[in-house]
């Protein structure tokens, strides 16, 4: 489904090149659940902002689901963004004005569907989460681990391939983060394919694989085998 060639991501500081990434080469399969863990600033952030359409790589080529998307227009980007990849951040990112099925329908709004669909549409997407007693609920008036999973049925409400969550438990406590990362294993096991950023080891537990970044590179199995990480 994902597989990166050769990545590199410089940025110009002044008049000195700043290398983020190196020479990253990556393969998630269809159906896979990945974690990416590394230190700050190891890479891992923007590796994420690259697969998820984001940000684009100063060098490298990379593929999804058999398409070279390396060469896209921003348009193009947003609209892979928009069909292909569901996103869940640490902060939730709901709109304080809107109820939670108006937060989960905006990605709809984006992509044309007429309203009736997107209202249906989105109460099924939180039905699927556990909040079909929250619909009509502001973000002020719902729990952390509630706006998580508002926040995740507008992840899903577009049918995406590829969920991308970045630090997802990073703003809830230790009981909601589990059951948060329940709700991702089950969305896996239907299967929609997970990648989670995260520095915490407790989370990465729950992926099937952990991809480890430090310095801008992909770490080798064998050096994580030998714990010298």
């Amino acid at each position: 489904m994902i597989e990166l060639k050769g990545i590199t991501k410089t940025y110009q500081l002044g008049k000195e090149d700043v290398h983020v990434l190196r020479n990253v080469n990556v393969s998630i399969e269809n159906g896979e659940f990945v974690a990416i863990m590394g230190p700050s600033g190891s890479g891992k952030s923007t590796l994420m902002n690259i697969i998820g359409c984001l940000d684009q790589a100063t060098t490298g080529e990379y593929w999804l689901s058999g398409q070279n998307i390396s060469g896209y227009s921003e348009d193009e980007l947003a609209r892979v963004r928009n069909t292909s990849i569901g996103f869940v951040f640490q902060q939730f990112q709901l709109l304080p004005r809107l109820v939670a099925w108006k937060n989960v329908e905006l990605p709809m709004i984006y992509a044309g569907v007429s309203k009736k669909e997107r209202q249906f549409r989105s109460e099924e997407a939180l039905k699927k989460v556990g909040l079909e007693d929250r619909m009509s609920h502001l973000p002020n008036a719902l729990s952390g681990g509630q706006k998580q999973r508002v926040a995740i049925a507008r992840s899903i409400v577009t049918q995406p391939q590829l969920i991308l969550a970045d630090e997802p438990t990073g703003a809830l406590d230790s009981i909601t983060s589990v059951a948060i990362m329940e709700q991702f294993r089950k969305l896996n096991e239907e299967g929609v394919t997970i990648v989670v950023v995260t520095h915490e080891a407790e989370i990465a537990e729950y992926a099937s694989r952990t991809i480890f970044v430090r310095d801008g590179e992909i770490l080798p199995a064998t050096l994580i085998e030998r714990g010298e990480d």
